[in-house]
């Protein structure tokens, strides 16, 4: 369960062993989407090559451990490595969400989040039947993402993020019309 959430700015930095120069730089690692967010900066060094790892701990772990001068790796912790470049991300703005969880279902009074994930048939009209359960109670949605579901082609896990608390009626009524026309629709937390 879902039991708080926090948001943490991402600042992405190139970082080269402790005697390399930018000039000295050919390759750089990193994770597709840290590559993606720091693309203006990177794309304006032509002559760099570019590759994807599958995080930015491993790219500066890779930089580190080859021991080439001529490697950087885009991340937001040094790793032993020395900033070449700082923020090379264009989007200042930019935040990494992270959620604490719980076996247990806490609840606070306070909360003003819940997050569900129920699953749909692929026919047509079907998320839009759901959704109308949020209209008709007045429940705002804050985010929507689907996810396909292994095995089963074409059929898709939701997972959605409504204002409100569970103690609310629009929400209980919201959610008790999902609960009736979704398989497997799970709250995951109320926050």
């Amino acid at each position: 369960y879902i039991v708080a959430e926090t948001f943490i700015p991402v600042s992405h930095a190139l970082l080269g062993l402790p005697d390399a120069e930018l000039s000295d730089i050919t390759t750089v690692f990193s994770h597709p989407q840290a590559l993606m967010q720091s693309s203006r900066y990177l794309n304006s060094h032509r002559e760099w090559t570019q590759y994807s790892v599958e995080n930015t701990a491993a790219s500066a772990k890779k930089v580190l451990n080859d021991g080439k001068k001529n490697q950087a790796a885009v991340a937001g912790r040094l790793y032993g490595l020395k900033v070449l470049e700082p923020s090379i991300n264009f989007n200042k703005d930019n935040t990494t969400r992270f959620i604490i969880l719980s076996r247990e279902p806490i609840y606070r009074e306070d909360a003003s989040k819940v997050s569900i994930s129920f699953e749909l048939p692929h026919t047509s009209g079907s998320l839009y039947n759901m959704l109308s359960n949020f209209i008709y109670n007045n429940v705002n949605m804050r985010m929507i993402e689907s996810r396909p579901i292994p095995g089963r082609n074409w059929e898709y896990r939701f997972f959605v993020d409504i204002e409100g608390n569970l103690g609310d009626a629009q929400i209980q009524n919201a959610l008790k019309g999902i609960e009736e026309e979704a398989s497997n629709m799970r709250i995951l937390g109320n926050y």
